[in-house]
């Protein structure tokens, strides 16, 4: 194969940041509400990725995020490496912003540390310059916090990482460079003499990505439009970041916002001008669909894993909780399956408001999804299943009726309801077993349907994924019981494949 196609990850790794290590590349992206948070991907010729693992086990304080908090937590992280150390700076656009550093790209990761307190700071990046031993940070403003947007802050740094030695300056005023609207998402570079600002602006679905020059960290900078849709069907290509490979190749990783997918990932070929030129990106600043391979060594194709057997009762590092993980909701056991309690909950009634739903992203290629589920309760309204979901959700499982059988269920709710109801008629399901299957075809359009013996039957009309606020629709796999005393049973999930369709 001497060409790729974008986007390289298709999948919702939204607001990607990339760092060269020797003959590594590390990615890292939003994660949001869900735990584990900053996933961590690793690849050889920035092509194909694989998943090694989270930075972040929880989310803190951690009584914070007991509860789902699905468009807050861990937004447009920066990941860097400096003296023997990965770093990692990320905006909460509640609290702060934080930073974790581990030795390796597998840790261990150090706890959060709030670098600077406040509301609507998000998108922090470092930079430590080798030429002077001076460290900065800038950071951009959420308007929903702070009422501050379209500006960005600089401050100068500790070495160490810690701390910030000022109390900031405005250095980028979009309000000042006409046309220019939600200037957000810095990633910040010394390379020529100059300081470079790669930042987006104009919106996540319909905006472009801007490089912004000073000769002086704090300004005055100049600014260029280098990335835009033009006539590609290519929306809003912006928020990523740049990374030379060993040879001296210059590519650019960025997130395109699609929908139900959320945001997908772009590799972009850039080169710079002499003399402290701009960056040229893409095609002359249109994004490529098609385009010759890095000129790194040949790699076999990879991609990060969805499929998973639960050895042991584990879940593999594709797996998120909606919020800090309880105790007890996922048990280990000698065989394969995942086991999962049917946590008693006032809000079985509604995906959404649920803690202990396991997810992970929805494919942005047509496939079928499908796993084995066996529901292990006698208790009226216990329920299990395979969902997707978004502010909309749509579930497929099993149900234990007043009568404690065992029902075969398919269940959705709008984006408007606060309660989920039957998408189809019920059935029973023989020893409340059932093998449950969606499949998503273009546009994140859903089927769902199952297999309780007798081969696959539809069920229900076709439900489109809807995406969360910020972020992409998930798949999740849950079990759940109405409030009530006691223990509510368990469900056992087995053998859970993506296969493209």
């Amino acid at each position: 194969m001497t060409t790729f196609t974008n986007p390289v990850l298709n999948a919702d790794w939204s607001d990607p940041d990339v760092v060269r290590v020797g003959d590594d590349f590390y990615l890292t992206a939003s994660s949001f509400g869900r735990v584990p948070g900053l996933p961590l991907l690793h690849s050889r010729d920035l092509v194909g990725w694989t998943l090694v693992g989270p930075a972040l086990e929880l989310l803190e304080p951690e009584e914070r995020f007991t509860s789902p908090r699905h468009d807050r937590g861990v937004w447009a992280p920066s990941l860097r490496h400096h003296d023997d150390r990965f770093w990692i700076f990320w905006g909460d656009p509640d609290q702060g912003i934080f930073q974790v550093n581990a030795p390796e790209i597998r840790g261990p990761w150090t706890r959060p540390r709030l670098v600077k307190e406040g509301k609507g700071l998000i998108d922090p990046c470092p930079l430590w310059d080798d030429e002077t031993g001076e460290a900065y940070l800038v950071h951009a403003w959420a308007k929903s916090r702070s009422g501050i947007r379209n500006r960005l802050t600089g401050h100068r740094m500790h070495p160490d990482g810690t701390s910030l030695l000022d109390a900031g300056k405005v250095i980028v005023d979009g309000d000042r460079i006409p046309g220019w609207f939600t200037l957000e998402g810095p990633k910040l570079y010394r390379h020529d003499g100059w300081f470079w600002i790669l930042a987006p602006a104009g919106g996540v679905p319909t905006g472009w990505q801007g490089a912004l020059r000073s000769r002086g960290f704090f300004g005055p900078y100049e600014e260029r439009i280098v990335l835009e849709q033009r006539d590609t069907d290519v929306n809003g290509p912006h928020q990523g970041g740049w990374v030379r490979t060993a040879t001296g190749e210059d590519w650019f990783l960025h997130s395109q916002q699609r929908g139900g997918y959320g945001r997908v990932v772009h590799l972009q070929p850039m080169r710079w001008g002499s003399g402290g030129g701009r960056p040229v990106i893409g095609d002359d600043g249109a994004p490529v669909a098609v385009h010759p391979r890095p000129g790194l060594p040949a790699r076999p194709p990879a991609a990060p894993a969805t499929d998973d057997d639960f050895p042991g009762g584990r879940f593999g590092r594709r797996w998120q909780w909606t919020a800090n993980p309880g105790e007890c909701w996922a048990t280990q056991h000698s065989g394969d399956g995942l086991r999962l309690a049917c946590v008693r909950s006032a809000d079985a009634h509604d995906l959404r408001r649920l803690p202990h739903v396991l997810t992970q992203r929805l494919p942005g290629s047509p496939c079928a999804v499908e796993v084995g589920l066996r529901l292990e309760s006698t208790e009226p309204g216990a329920r299990a299943g395979l969902a997707v979901l978004g502010d909309a959700f749509g579930w497929i499982g099993l149900e234990c009726g007043p009568d404690r059988a065992v029902r075969l269920v398919h269940r959705f709710a709008q984006a408007v309801a606060d309660r989920e109801r039957d998408a189809s008629r019920s059935c029973p399901a023989p020893e409340g077993r059932a093998r449950l299957r969606i499949g998503i075809g273009l546009g994140a359009r859903c089927r769902f349907a199952y297999d309780i013996g007798a081969g696959p039957v539809p069920s229900g009309p076709v439900f489109a994924a809807t995406p969360w606020r910020w972020t992409g629709a998930l798949l999740g796999l849950f079990a759940v019981a109405p409030e009530g005393p006691g223990h509510a049973g368990a469900a056992a999930f087995t053998r859970f494949r993506i296969s493209a369709e």
